[in-house]
């Protein structure tokens, strides 16, 4: 086996699939449809394991529960759930035998047809499942068969093996998908920014940032980066692409040649339009994006670029970004009462994404915590005291943004909820209620995770509009 993307006949070989799930389950019956000998190894054994393990092995799947530290005998390839991480005595194993491993996201590209819909990929450490459905709105605009896939929750390879057509795929790769794709080349990428994450999976913030920089190799038309964030420029400049293919930045400022930006209020292009030292394309308006905060209009421009090296006309980016409606619990306007805006970011699970939605805002009540994951907060609470009238602080790790608060905006009111049971959200929202004034946003931007309370972040955003419900009742 090479690590190109050649063909490869399947037929008759020994491949381990790591992990049951969205992605193991769709693995194993896609190359046992190819004649492939599969064995699916798997940690857990709990009952929806069991259920899973059941359905496979009446296709004549071998599964193993309990047991995903063990390299299969005579497994000649390994395709593994995205999450595994790297260090697993498993993929050690398998680096010992010469056994290569594939993510999910290299079997989809390795079972592309011949005539596949070419891929513009997303990733970067918040916005990418906001910029690829804002993509998909785009491309539908103009009139293109497309669909958002990828780590937005729908399965690649279920896209790639399905009967339906597609001109182009809008495609969101996470980290953990790009470290086990050696082969993808996609039409065009962009990487929306880079802030620490994840770094307890990939080891480093270099290794996470080279990771995401995969995402540029082989690209065809356009490399897509943050001209507000150097490193994503770095990594273009990293990237071995097609002879051709071009640098594009996207900047909430005016643009330069070879860039898309903000002038006036208008979204313009100066990419890809003739003699782009003089001339600029106007896109839409700042006001036809939902919501206009400066991070989702930069999601905006990003998705723009990339439909525009698709060939997309102006007129499709306008009618699309005005059609997109975003996801729940990504800057959510919830309520207003007694003049005051209640908004759900639960979504902002980390210190980056929680910047940006702080400031969107001029006069915040912030409810803030839950777990840390390794995160520091002096960086975030220096960067937005100026923004905070007060805080409220919930969740296991609220202690550390306290202790940041109190270095780098003492003079900020905290309450801080000494509980971390689900109802500790209503008492929130009504602290936060008691400190706010006419004029200011209370916004739930936990910039952190919520497992220590909540199933995950959309049960927390769930919570938080409940309990704003409840007092505006």
């Amino acid at each position: 086996m090479t690590t190109g993307s050649a063909p490869f006949d399947f037929q008759g070989k020994h491949v381990t699939v790591a992990g049951l799930g969205v992605s193991g389950i769709p693995a194993a019956r896609a190359l046992h449809a190819r004649g492939a000998l599969v064995t699916v190894v798997n940690d857990g054994d709990d009952a929806r394991s069991r259920e899973q393990a059941e359905a496979l092995e009446a296709l004549g799947i071998t599964v193993r529960l309990g047991d995903g530290a063990t390299l299969p005998e005579g497994t000649e390839l390994i395709v593994t759930a995205p999450g595994w991480q790297p260090g697993k005595p498993l993929f050690q194993a398998a680096a010992e035998a010469g056994v290569p491993v594939w993510g999910d996201v290299e079997l989809a590209w390795r079972l592309r047809g011949p005539d596949a819909a070419p891929w513009l990929a997303v990733t970067g450490t918040n916005g990418k499942t906001t910029t690829v459905r804002m993509l998909a709105a785009i491309l539908e605009a103009a009139g293109l068969r497309t669909a958002a896939v990828g780590n937005i929750g729908v399965s690649l390879l279920d896209v790639v093996l399905g009967e339906e057509t597609y001109d182009v795929l809008a495609v969101e790769l996470s980290s953990y998908q790009l470290h086990w794709a050696p082969s993808l080349r996609a039409h065009s990428a962009a990487v929306l920014n880079l802030a620490p994450d994840h770094l307890d999976w990939h080891g480093s913030m270099e290794a996470y940032a080279a990771d995401k920089g995969r995402i540029y190799a082989g690209n065809q038309v356009a490399c897509v980066y943050n001209v507000a964030d150097k490193a994503t420029e770095d990594l273009v400049r990293e990237a071995d692409v097609e002879e051709g293919c071009r640098a594009i930045g996207f900047t909430l400022g005016t643009p330069g040649p070879s860039q898309l930006g903000v002038v006036d209020g208008i979204l313009v292009d100066r990419a890809f339009v003739e003699n782009r030292q003089k001339n600029a394309q106007e896109l839409a308006e700042v006001s036809d994006v939902r919501p206009p905060a400066p991070h989702n209009i930069a999601n905006a421009l990003a998705a723009a670029a990339l439909a525009r090296a698709f060939g997309v006309p102006a007129q499709a980016v306008r009618d699309g970004l005005r059609s997109f409606r975003p996801d729940a619990h990504r800057i959510e306007h919830v309520a207003d009462l007694d003049g005051v805006a209640y908004v759900d970011d639960s979504k902002a699970t980390n210190t980056h994404a929680a910047q940006a939605s702080l400031a969107a805002y001029e006069s915040i009540v912030w409810i803030a915590g839950g777990l840390a994951k390794g995160a520091t907060f002096d960086e975030l609470v220096a960067a937005s005291a100026k923004h905070l009238r007060a805080v409220v602080l919930i969740g296991a790790d609220r202690a550390l943004i306290r202790e940041a608060l109190a270095r780098h905006a003492p003079e900020v009111p905290v309450v801080d909820l000494d509980r971390t049971d689900t109802g500790a959200m209503l008492q929130a929202v009504t602290e936060a209620k008691r400190l706010a004034v006419a004029g200011d946003t209370v916004l739930l931007a936990p910039a952190c995770a919520s497992m220590d309370m909540f199933t995950n972040y959309n049960q927390r955003g769930d919570a938080f509009a409940t309990a704003v419900g409840e007092l505006r009742a």
